[in-house]
């Protein structure tokens, strides 16, 4: 399959989930016995992305942990940055370093790999793929798809404030 078609399947599928979860609410009210709690209403923002080549910083952090050197490259963060990647919840630039440096030594060495990188200002959205490859040689490598956004923070816009990540399904 194509990746144009892919990208349309995926598109439809979005849109589809989306459209399914703004009836949830209405859907609920209407259940017997059923009790809504009052809301607090959100506020929009529209946000421009622009797809570039990733940035230095960005890099250099992946670099880090393909490396297993975790220096310079996590000074990205601010000291009180938090991190959740995946069910993950740290709090602080070394508490992400540590706690990276922890999961890499589980036995294997990662390569990350860009996709895509949109800039959006104060939020950057990273797509790509981490070849993870196990120590153990009888096991296989496998290649998961990651999803990133790192925003920015309000006082320096070049150090990233909170990161959110998933990646997976990672099976070795």
């Amino acid at each position: 399959m194509d990746s144009a078609n892919l990208d349309r399947r995926l598109l439809l599928a979005g849109m589809a989930a989306t459209a399914a979860m703004t009836s949830l609410p209405h859907t609920a009210a209407a259940l017997p016995d059923a009790q809504t709690l009052p809301s607090k209403e959100n506020t929009m923002t529209t946000m421009t992305f622009t797809k570039k080549e990733p940035p230095e910083w960005l890099m250099a952090f992946w670099k880090e942990i393909d490396d297993k050197t975790f220096g310079k490259g996590f000074d990205c963060f601010t000291k009180d940055a938090i991190g959740n990647l995946g069910v993950a919840d740290w709090h602080g630039r070394e508490a992400i370093r540590e706690n990276l440096r922890a999961f890499i030594d589980t036995g294997f060495t990662a390569h990350h790999d860009v996709v895509e990188y949109l800039d959006g200002g104060s939020l950057k959205i990273f797509r790509g793929i981490v070849t993870m490859k196990p120590d153990d040689g009888s096991k296989p490598i496998v290649k998961p798809v990651m999803s990133h956004f790192f925003y920015m923070d309000e006082k320096d816009p070049t150090k990233v404030r909170r990161w959110i990540g998933a990646v997976g399904p990672v099976q070795f």
